[in-house]
């Protein structure tokens, strides 16, 4: 399931929690593709504390308690890492990650806690959501099967990876517009990762992160940036993203772009798509502005004059993700509408 719709997916599950109808929710998938960056988001979409849980790294009495005696009898100790009302809040999501890579002993300690919401005398309180994520046993990765009576107590989802979905999220963390404009121009490179040969850096949604925060570590020294390019998204994307922001050099006047005079479009694909990822991330930027719909405005004429008007579909597509409805309140919004109302739009 792309990430957009999984992302509904756990807001729903965590706002059922107040109405008694929570199931836990497991993620499977590949490394990189941002299955805790999706729990972590509807946390914070909902104010709400994120206990994260890395099983991997727990022994069975991390999650079960110590023991210890009381006259006759044995109790057990509550780990405190585990969610509270009074200490935590009400309500919030407990996340269960590298469920996959616990050992068996771990994993069967998890038993109650995932399907009964408790541990001994320890109850997770009433409206917390408990979440799960672990990667494929094809992944290369350290990986246990997950045994028959743990699976049964999820609701199954594999993430897969969108580009969509991951330039509406670049645009809205301010990730680097080179970084954007590249993957629209080579899309297949966004998740590119083969276990059977167990690469060490490889092209991933987190990884063209590490590449964004290269380029405003290195972006001023050409002797180091594909090097660092390369040690985030390994050696043939690294190379390919360098030479993308060589060319880019040719790049149109923008700024003339945005004041409305006639700018002529490049031949070249690969400067439309970094022109169009550019002007996205300055219409963002100038919405707000007191000029900023007339800004926009003009994009949205650049955008129409595209000689592959599906060029043009994707700059408005980009935009409209970005900033949502404020889109159609720009006057020259119909105009551009009017001049593809041919094409099919799919979001």
């Amino acid at each position: 399931m792309r990430p957009a719709h999984l992302i509904r997916v756990l807001d729903r599950e965590f706002t059922s929690t107040t109405q008694g109808h929570h199931t836990p929710v497991m993620l499977w998938g590949p490394p990189g593709v941002g299955k805790s960056q999706m729990v972590a988001q509807v946390a914070a979409r909902h104010r709400a504390p994120m206990i994260d849980i890395r099983l991997s790294q727990m022994e069975p009495s991390d999650l079960r308690g110590i023991p210890f005696r009381v006259g006759t009898q044995v109790e057990w100790a509550v780990p405190a890492i585990l969610p509270d009302a009074t200490r935590h809040g009400e309500t919030g999501i407990l996340f269960l990650d590298e469920i996959t890579s616990a050992p068996p002993a771990v994993s069967a300690a998890a038993y109650q806690l995932i399907l009964d919401r408790r541990l001994g005398e320890y109850q997770v309180p009433e409206h917390w959501a408990i979440f799960a994520a672990g990667n494929r046993q094809g992944d290369r990765g350290v990986t246990y099967a997950m045994p028959a009576p743990l699976a049964n107590r999820f609701s199954h989802f594999e993430v897969e990876t969108h580009l969509d979905d991951w330039v509406a999220w670049a645009y809205a963390h301010g990730i680097d517009e080179r970084v954007i404009a590249f993957l629209r121009f080579r899309p297949e490179l966004l998740f590119d990762f083969d276990p059977a040969h167990n690469p060490i850096a490889f092209p991933s949604p987190r990884s063209w992160e590490f590449a964004h925060r290269g380029l405003q570590k290195f972006g001023d020294d050409p002797d180091l940036l594909q090097g660092t390019l390369q040690g985030c998204v390994g050696p043939a994307a690294g190379i390919e993203l360098n030479a993308f922001i060589n060319s880019l050099d040719r790049m149109p006047d923008l700024d003339a772009i945005l004041r409305g005079e006639e700018v002529v479009i490049p031949k070249e694909i690969d400067l439309q798509y970094a022109v169009a990822a550019a002007l996205v991330g300055r219409a963002i930027r100038a919405l707000d502005a007191a000029e900023g719909p007339i800004r926009v405005g003009h994009i949205l004429a650049y955008a129409g004059r595209f000689p592959q008007r599906e060029m043009g579909v994707m700059l408005v597509s980009d935009l409209h993700r970005a900033i949502g409805n404020r889109l159609f309140e720009v006057s020259a919004f119909g105009d551009w509408a009017q001049s593809i109302a041919d094409l099919m739009l799919y979001s």
